[in-house]
Protein backbone atom coordinates (compact mmCIF):
# COMPACT_ATOMS: atom_id res chain seq x y z
CA UNK A 1 0.00 0.00 0.00
CA UNK A 2 1.24 3.13 -0.87
CA UNK A 3 -0.01 6.65 0.12
CA UNK A 4 0.65 9.90 -1.97
CA UNK A 5 -0.69 13.11 0.04
CA UNK A 6 -0.98 16.67 -1.74
CA UNK A 7 -2.58 19.91 -1.64
CA UNK A 8 -0.95 21.56 0.95
CA UNK A 9 0.27 24.89 0.90
CA UNK A 10 0.57 28.58 2.41
CA UNK A 11 -2.64 30.25 3.17
CA UNK A 12 -4.05 33.18 5.33
CA UNK A 13 -6.02 32.73 8.16
CA UNK A 14 -9.85 32.12 7.46
CA UNK A 15 -9.18 30.70 4.10
CA UNK A 16 -9.63 27.14 2.75
CA UNK A 17 -7.25 24.31 1.33
CA UNK A 18 -7.62 21.17 -0.26
CA UNK A 19 -5.82 17.63 0.49
CA UNK A 20 -6.17 14.57 -1.29
CA UNK A 21 -4.48 11.61 -0.82
CA UNK A 22 -3.65 9.02 -3.26
CA UNK A 23 -3.94 5.15 -2.59
CA UNK A 24 -2.67 2.75 -3.90
CA UNK A 25 -3.54 -1.66 -3.06
CA UNK A 26 -6.84 -3.58 -3.18
CA UNK A 27 -7.74 -3.06 0.74
CA UNK A 28 -8.14 0.37 0.40
CA UNK A 29 -12.12 0.48 -0.65
CA UNK A 30 -12.43 -1.84 2.63
CA UNK A 31 -10.32 0.26 4.94
CA UNK A 32 -10.16 3.27 6.96
CA UNK A 33 -8.46 6.20 6.32
CA UNK A 34 -7.22 9.01 8.41
CA UNK A 35 -5.53 12.02 8.65
CA UNK A 36 -3.43 13.04 11.16
CA UNK A 37 -1.19 16.57 11.65
CA UNK A 38 2.12 17.19 13.59
CA UNK A 39 3.28 20.79 14.40
CA UNK A 40 6.49 21.79 15.18
CA UNK A 41 7.85 20.43 18.58
CA UNK A 42 4.40 18.49 18.99
CA UNK A 43 3.16 14.94 18.75
CA UNK A 44 1.08 13.60 16.17
CA UNK A 45 -2.64 14.18 16.53
CA UNK A 46 -5.76 12.96 15.00
CA UNK A 47 -7.54 14.98 12.52
CA UNK A 48 -10.65 12.40 11.26
CA UNK A 49 -11.29 9.56 9.80
CA UNK A 50 -13.84 8.17 7.39
CA UNK A 51 -15.13 4.71 6.96
CA UNK A 52 -14.61 2.23 4.04
CA UNK A 53 -18.11 3.13 2.93
CA UNK A 54 -17.99 6.76 3.38
CA UNK A 55 -20.86 7.13 5.35
CA UNK A 56 -19.06 7.81 8.26
CA UNK A 57 -16.63 9.55 9.41
CA UNK A 58 -15.10 11.23 13.04
CA UNK A 59 -13.37 14.63 13.35
CA UNK A 60 -11.25 15.99 16.38
CA UNK A 61 -13.18 18.70 18.12
CA UNK A 62 -10.32 21.12 17.19
CA UNK A 63 -11.42 20.83 13.37
CA UNK A 64 -14.82 19.95 13.84
CA UNK A 65 -17.43 22.12 11.59
CA UNK A 66 -14.90 23.34 9.76
CA UNK A 67 -13.03 20.14 8.10
CA UNK A 68 -14.85 17.69 6.01
CA UNK A 69 -13.04 14.29 4.75
CA UNK A 70 -14.75 12.20 1.63
CA UNK A 71 -13.70 9.43 -0.35
CA UNK A 72 -14.10 7.84 -4.00
CA UNK A 73 -13.41 4.38 -3.75
CA UNK A 74 -12.98 4.52 -7.19
CA UNK A 75 -10.50 6.54 -7.82
CA UNK A 76 -8.82 5.05 -4.62
CA UNK A 77 -8.65 9.10 -3.04
CA UNK A 78 -9.46 10.79 0.17
CA UNK A 79 -9.78 14.40 0.66
CA UNK A 80 -9.66 16.72 3.81
CA UNK A 81 -11.68 19.82 2.82
CA UNK A 82 -10.16 22.43 5.43
CA UNK A 83 -12.41 25.90 5.63
CA UNK A 84 -11.81 28.46 7.70
CA UNK A 85 -8.68 27.79 8.60
CA UNK A 86 -6.62 28.81 11.94
CA UNK A 87 -2.79 29.67 12.53
CA UNK A 88 -3.03 26.76 15.13
CA UNK A 89 -3.78 24.55 11.89
CA UNK A 90 -0.23 24.76 10.72
CA UNK A 91 1.51 21.44 10.83
CA UNK A 92 2.43 18.79 8.49
CA UNK A 93 -0.85 16.54 7.77
CA UNK A 94 -0.10 13.04 6.94
CA UNK A 95 -3.10 10.57 5.86
CA UNK A 96 -2.81 6.91 6.66
CA UNK A 97 -4.98 3.45 6.31
CA UNK A 98 -6.41 1.20 8.93
CA UNK A 99 -7.39 -2.15 7.79
CA UNK A 100 -9.57 -2.52 11.07
CA UNK A 101 -13.15 -2.05 10.61
CA UNK A 102 -13.18 -0.09 13.91
CA UNK A 103 -12.31 3.52 12.95
CA UNK A 104 -10.20 5.24 15.73
CA UNK A 105 -8.45 8.27 16.62
CA UNK A 106 -5.20 6.29 17.48
CA UNK A 107 -2.43 7.10 15.22
CA UNK A 108 -0.49 3.69 16.41
CA UNK A 109 -3.76 1.65 14.81
CA UNK A 110 -3.07 2.55 11.61
CA UNK A 111 -1.07 -0.02 9.30
CA UNK A 112 0.01 2.80 6.56
CA UNK A 113 0.70 6.42 5.97
CA UNK A 114 1.98 9.05 3.35
CA UNK A 115 4.41 11.14 3.36
CA UNK A 116 2.82 14.22 4.45
CA UNK A 117 2.05 17.95 3.38
CA UNK A 118 2.80 21.15 4.80
CA UNK A 119 -0.12 23.27 5.83
CA UNK A 120 0.91 26.68 6.76
CA UNK A 121 -1.59 29.24 7.97
CA UNK A 122 -0.52 33.15 8.34
CA UNK A 123 -2.67 35.13 10.70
Amino acid sequence: VQLQASGGGLVQAGGSLRLSCAASGSIIGRSIMGWFRQAPGKEREFVGCISGSGRSTSYADSVKGRFTISRDNAKNTVCLQMNNLKPEDTAVYYCAVDVSVSMTTMSSHYNYWGQGTQVTVSS
